[in-house]
Parts: C-alpha cells; sequence; structure tokens
C-alpha cells in the first residue's frame, strides 16, 4: 500500500517523520520467542484499534510500538478491530511493513478476517449468510433513511460493505477529522446514531442482526454472534494446533465497553479479563501497570 493512498493527509505526514520507520521496522524485526515459549504463559492480550491504540482513525505513535514491542517479548499480543484489514494496515503497519509482523493474531471485522503470525485463517461472508435480496432491502432503508436525515454536515460512503458486516455512517466516511469530532458531539446531544439503529431494529425484526456503535462517526451491522467475541473462537483453537497454547487467560483492551459500544460483549465476556481505557496514553499507562514493563 502506497503512502499516497492512505487517507487523510495526517497519516502521510506520520509515516513521514523520521522516528516512526525507525520504531516500526524495529518492532518488525525483533527476535521472538515462539508463541509456546513466551513467559507469561497461557495468555494472550487483545487490543481494540481506535482510541485504544490509535487516536480515530489515525496513526500509531512509535512510543505504542515500542511498548507493544516489550509486551511481545512476554506474552502473545493481537488487535481485534471492526475495521477492514487494509485500514487497519494504515493504522498500525507501514507502507513497507505489514501489519500482521508486529501482532502474533490480527483479527480485522472481529475476526471474520483473521491472521496468526502472518498465514490467513477461516473467513466468512456477511453477503452469504444475509443474502442477496435481504441485503438489497437493507441498502435501499439506509440510504432512504440517511437522504432524509436532518444533520448538519453529509459526506460520502454512507454504507460500507465488508467480508463479515456492513458499516453505516449517517456523516459519511469521507468526512475529515474536525468533521468527524463535530458530528461526534452532534451525535451525542441529539442520539443520531442510536435512533437510526432503532429504525432498523423496527424496520427488520426478522433479521437476527446486532448494530454496534463504534468509533465517532459509524456503526456497524453484522448476525448476532458475530461481535468481537468471535475472534476467541479463533484463541479456543490455538491447543489444538502443534505446540499450541491453552490461553485460559484473555486480556482486552478497549474504549466502548459499555453496552452499545462495539468492545462490550467482549469486554464483559466471561472469558476475558476486560480493562477499559481512555485512550492511546490510558492504554499505554494500563499496559506498564499490568505488566510490569
Amino acid at each position: 500500500m502506497a503512502l499516497a493512498t492512505c487517507r487523510g493527509q495526517h497519516l502521510f505526514k506520520f509515516f513521514s517523520q523520521p522516528q516512526f520507520p525507525t520504531a516500526i521496522m524495529a518492532a518488525a524485526t525483533t527476535i521472538l520467542p515462539p508463541l509456546h515459549e513466551r513467559p507469561i504463559k497461557n495468555t494472550v492480550v487483545l487490543f481494540d484499534v481506535d482510541e485504544t491504540l490509535t487516536p480515530a482513525r489515525r496513526a500509531v505513535s512509535p512510543e505504542m510500538l515500542q511498548l507493544l514491542s516489550a509486551l511481545r517479548q512476554k506474552v502473545a499480543i493481537g488487535y481485534v478491530g471492526g475495521s477492514d484489514f487494509s485500514k487497519q494496515q494504515e493504522q498500525l503497519g507501514s507502507s513497507s511493513i505489514p501489519v500482521t509482523t508486529l501482532f502474533d493474531f490480527c483479527f480485522a471485522e472481529n475476526g471474520l478476517t483473521a491472521y496468526r503470525l502472518g498465514v490467513p485463517l477461516a473467513a466468512h461472508s456477511f453477503i452469504k449468510w444475509i443474502g442477496e435480496e435481504e441485503y438489497k432491502k437493507l441498502v435501499r432503508f439506509v440510504l432512504h433513511y440517511v437522504a432524509d436525515l436532518e444533520i448538519p454536515v453529509k459526506r460520502g460512503t454512507f454504507l460500507e460493505f465488508r467480508n463479515g458486516m456492513v458499516n453505516i455512517s449517517p456523516i459519511g466516511r469521507n468526512a475529515s477529522i474536525q468533521e468527524r469530532k463535530d458530528f461526534n458531539k452532534f451525535d451525542l446531544e441529539h442520539g443520531i446514531r442510536p435512533k437510526f439503529i432503532e429504525a432498523l431494529r423496527k424496520e427488520f425484526p426478522h433479521l437476527s442482526l446486532t448494530y454496534s456503535i463504534g468509533g465517532e462517526i459509524s456503526f456497524d451491522v453484522f448476525p448476532t454472534g458475530w461481535d468481537k467475541t468471535y475472534c476467541l473462537n479463533h484463541l479456543a483453537n490455538e491447543k489444538n494446533l502443534p505446540n499450541g497454547v491453552d490461553y485460559t487467560t484473555i486480556h482486552f483492551f478497549g474504549d466502548k465497553t459499555t453496552k452499545g459500544g462495539n468492545d462490550y460483549e467482549i469486554y464483559s465476556d466471561p472469558r476475558t479479563i476486560g480493562h477499559s481505557v481512555k485512550g492511546p496514553a490510558d492504554t499505554m499507562a494500563q499496559i506498564r501497570e499490568t505488566f510490569g514493563l
């Protein structure tokens, strides 16, 4: 992925900073113990992406990469995000360093697209689950709803089709950083996304869909059970592999951990130890405190 294709000038500027390539290259080339030989046994640490590892839709900091690299010497690490893999590559990797070299487990779209030590795992499809006719009805309703919606600003890409879900944004995913922040404030005051979700629930009660608010401008729609807990299925299978690890301790760090947020299900799942964070700086502080770094 060329730098010129990264969304937003902020990503280009960040990748151009001299300290960033050094930090990301060091993290990618560090010699690591095999998963079954990590010092903290039977343990994996998972992270949300936006507002946990990075500011929303922006690039990871060199300091975060260095800390994650140090953590990875002690324990297996992974991320689980709702966005598609290309966006996570933009935020966490670089033009020459695949994000799959920086984490042991990469779970895009809640784990419906997944990588283990750089190797892709089996994927699942939202369109096969819902069917073409129901999907067209969903798209038609969403676009009509957005057209009639009265909000201060509308941009483009109101519905984004992904492998395991659709992402719906009332303002549009092409909004600038400032427009995203302004919409998020407006949404908190007027409940734009919760009202949109309620309208979808009333229109499609026969579909077993989950609606999950994440980030500043959008919400995800996916089959019930395909939330972030889906990635735990991949981790449960680890013990069946050669030199496999039975991950009996799973830490999860995320920011949208209250009910309705897209981190809630995995944060509150009895299989995980949940850590609620208030941004990347808080994530770093909690990592250091929890793991003695």
